[in-house]
């Protein structure tokens, strides 16, 4: 995820978007100052090729600990920090609420059906799942955090979610919100592209009752994007 204070936006990342490829392209926009968390070794290896900052700022300074941070950090070593899939209600903890408030902020969601697909390969597959049933009913869509990220006591805490099937009109959305004056691109080496093979549509590889199960776990994502099967 990214908080850039220099151009005043953040970047929540969520799973299975794109936010890997979203994050390094928001990169260059960045400055010293700004917070930028780590991605995989190989994530970075392209970030880096392109020339824009890596991982900087994420662990906060113990002077602006509060006290009950100062607390968990004495019993349960627990360090507060910026992290890859945090969440909007973490990082307005963090940062306060008037910066928070004041910052343009913006996610990506996906459709529930792709989406659940992709995070079965991501997770192992065929090879160690047998079927995507088998998956999720082992709980392996429960990973993903969704509506609970972008949300802060269920209401809406970013300025706009986009969808993951629409990024060029995305791309050029946040371009023109954030006075860029041209438009992002993502990087031409797609980050994490490396594990679904199975290309077909949704529609041909889940049964009725995968559908169902996604349905039900994902049904806020699915309303507030208006996804249908």
């Amino acid at each position: 995820m990214i908080v850039c204070h220099s151009r005043k936006f953040i970047f929540i990342k969520t799973q299975k978007t794109a936010g890997t490829s979203m994050e390094i392209a928001l990169s260059e926009l960045c400055n010293e100052g700004d917070v930028i968390t780590p991605i995989t070794k190989s994530d970075e290896n392209i970030r880096q090729a392109l020339g824009f900052l890596g991982p900087q700022n994420f662990s906060l300074a113990l002077s602006k600990y509060s006290k009950s941070d100062l607390l968990d950090l004495v019993f349960s070593a627990k360090l507060k920090r910026f992290y890859n899939h945090i969440s909007c209600d973490e990082v307005k903890s963090i940062i306060g609420k008037e910066v928070y408030n004041s910052y343009y902020k913006f996610c990506f969601e996906r459709n529930p059906y792709d989406k659940a697909i992709s995070l079965f390969y991501h997770e192992g597959g065929v090879k160690k799942w047998g079927a995507i049933e088998n998956f999720i009913c082992s709980g392996g869509l429960d990973i993903v955090r969704g509506y609970d990220q972008y949300t802060i006591k269920k209401v809406l805490a970013v300025d706009d979610v986009f969808r993951y099937e629409e990024m060029a009109q995305a791309l050029q959305s946040i371009s023109s919100s954030l006075g860029l004056g041209k438009c992002l691109s993502l990087p031409e080496k797609k980050a994490k592209s490396e594990f679904r093979k199975d290309k077909r549509h949704y529609s041909e590889v889940l049964s009725s009752k995968e559908k169902e199960l996604i349905d039900v776990i994902w049904a806020r994502e699915k309303k507030l994007m208006s996804y249908e099967f």
